[in-house]
């Protein structure tokens, strides 16, 4: 489960399509940023993770080869 001040849940797989985290919804440069994002743009991103995740379960199951 997620620590309160970090939405990591260990899984590293990112969305090819957006580059989200599979597990957490953040891209590489917000993971690599976060412990020094203010709190505000934290509390922002925090909001909008939920979101990002489901998108990515939502395309994983309606996944098709690229041509």
């Amino acid at each position: 489960t997620m620590k309160k001040d970090d939405p990591c849940v260990g899984v590293c797989r990112w969305d090819g399509r957006t580059g989200w985290g599979v597990g957490c919804g953040r891209t590489v440069p917000e993971i690599k940023a976060w412990r020094k994002l203010s709190p505000y743009r934290r509390t922002g991103l925090l909001r909008e993770l939920p979101r990002r995740i489901e998108l990515c379960r939502l395309s994983a199951t309606k996944q098709t080869p690229h041509r």
